[in-house]
């Protein structure tokens, strides 16, 4: 995860001032990353075994977690108990990054002067933000919004009536009409009379020649990176929630829609109106029959198909 760009970060802050009501040390805590991004003075969490791997290995200076979870933390990471580790880190990300939980309006957004953007074609009624960058060759179509920060590649199209926010995007990069990038997740805590809504403070990254369709979503990540790799392709109407990562050389169809967290490997194709639970892990080569719905893991060169989703032999004979 690369230096955040796009929300302004208070702090450092004393971890015993974060937390007042444990023993913990008075370390400077300067942000909040994934275990596998965080480093020395950064705050983390890990609520679930899936994540074993990348905790034990984790160079963050304190971590938020269960008390169960506490023995698999490297001995040079302070641990904090919680009962909702969630809750406890969407409190703190508010302290860090108290304008994330929200999309609001980029009050920086004007008309774009081509001597700004030299090699770059814009239609009407184009708005971009400030430090907006747009390489040579790319065109932007007609009432299109592209806010502050913001990164765009050489030879990209972006079609019109886009909105494109909080992402880095690669070289010769397609994105057709009607489509949202970088915006917020569904992410909050459910309170009663008042849920408490968890900042977004991550990113979208498009890497090259990556083609997103006509009316897709594609959210940002909450404290990680939304990430579509290399060559992938994303037919109409695709919805994919913070923190996907999506491998190289995919194929999505129409209506596919993805939950929080869950990793596609390479060459993953996925036909019209299937869905994926979240933090699942699905491998290289992976196929997936349209209007499946996958609930578990699926290991490299297997075909699926159903709901809940199985092997396809599995499925045929139950047919």
């Amino acid at each position: 995860m690369s230096k955040n760009i796009f929300f302004e970060r208070k702090g450092p802050f004393k971890l015993n001032i974060l937390f007042p009501d444990q023993s913990v040390s008075n370390i400077s805590i300067k942000d909040i990353k994934t275990l596998d991004n965080a480093g020395k003075f950064d705050l983390t969490f890990f609520d679930s075994l899936n994540y074993k791997n990348l905790a034990e290995k984790t160079k963050a200076s304190c971590c938020v977690t269960k008390e169960s979870l506490k023995r698999y933390l490297p001995k040079t990471c302070e641990a904090i108990s919680a009962k909702s580790v969630l809750f406890e880190i969407a409190k703190i990300t508010t302290k860090f990054y108290p304008f994330a939980d929200i999309d609001y309006p980029d009050n920086s957004l004007l008309k774009p002067k081509k001597s700004k953007f030299p090699g770059v074609k814009f239609g009407n009624n184009v708005l971009i933000g400030k430090n907006v960058k747009i390489g040579k060759s790319s065109t932007i179509g007609s009432n299109t919004i592209i806010e502050h920060n913001v990164l765009i590649g050489k030879n990209c199209t972006i079609g019109s009536q886009i909105m494109i926010k909080n992402s880095i995007i690669g070289d010769n990069v397609v994105i057709q009409d009607g489509s949202k990038i970088g915006l917020k997740g569904f992410g909050f805590i459910p309170i009663r009379g008042k849920n408490f809504r968890i900042p977004h403070i991550g990113k979208t990254i498009l890497e090259d020649n990556v083609e997103i369709g006509a009316s897709c979503t594609i959210d940002r990540g909450s404290i990680g990176d939304t990430i579509i790799g290399k060559n992938t392709f994303l037919d109409n109407q695709v919805h994919m929630a913070h923190n996907v990562k999506v491998g190289e050389n995919c194929m999505i169809a129409g209506q596919v829609g993805f939950a929080g967290s869950s990793t596609l490997g390479n060459n993953v194709s996925i036909g019209g109106q299937a869905g994926i639970s979240g933090h699942l892990k699905i491998g290289n080569n992976v196929k997936i029959g349209g209007g499946s719905g996958v609930v578990k893991d699926i290991p490299d060169d297997t075909i699926v198909m159903g709901y809940p989703a199985v092997p396809l032999k599995e499925f045929l004979k139950k047919s």
